[in-house]
């Protein structure tokens, strides 16, 4: 698959975390309020282990699809957060607990939201389990 621009890639990361039944997803524009990235793709697991299946079931996808691995993967001892940094594009995999505690939708409280109907339009040609 060929390479894609930033915002096509946030949505296809959040696809593929909606295929494997990631909770609450948001893609927050952030390149006009900050340098780290163009997008941050934030999702939360139920368990510790969907967070660290979350993780692995994204870094292998974007793999298969892109032949892009993450510049940089963080994960606490206990897979309560993970975070896999593309450059462009950085996901954050929380517990709901953790999610709701950092609360990272109002620190970035400036960035823009990119509404699920975009990013599953704009995936769509991505989909594991298209329903006919």
């Amino acid at each position: 698959m060929a390479d894609t621009d930033s915002k096509k890639l946030a949505c296809v990361i959040a696809r593929t975390l909606d295929d494997k039944l990631g909770k609450d997803i948001t893609i927050l524009n952030i390149s006009n309020v900050s340098s780290l990235a163009d997008y941050f793709v934030i999702v939360s697991g139920e368990s510790a282990t969907q967070v660290k299946a979350l993780m692995n079931s994204t870094r292998e996808r974007i793999k298969e699809l892109f032949c892009r691995l993450p510049a940089h993967m963080e994960n606490d001892m206990k897979n309560r957060w993970n975070l896999l940094d593309y450059g462009d594009v950085v996901v954050h995999i929380l517990h709901r607990d953790e999610r709701e505690a950092y609360a990272l939708e109002k620190f970035w409280n400036n960035a823009f939201s990119i509404r699920a109907d975009e990013w599953k339009k704009l995936s769509e040609e991505f989909a594991r389990y298209k329903i006919t």
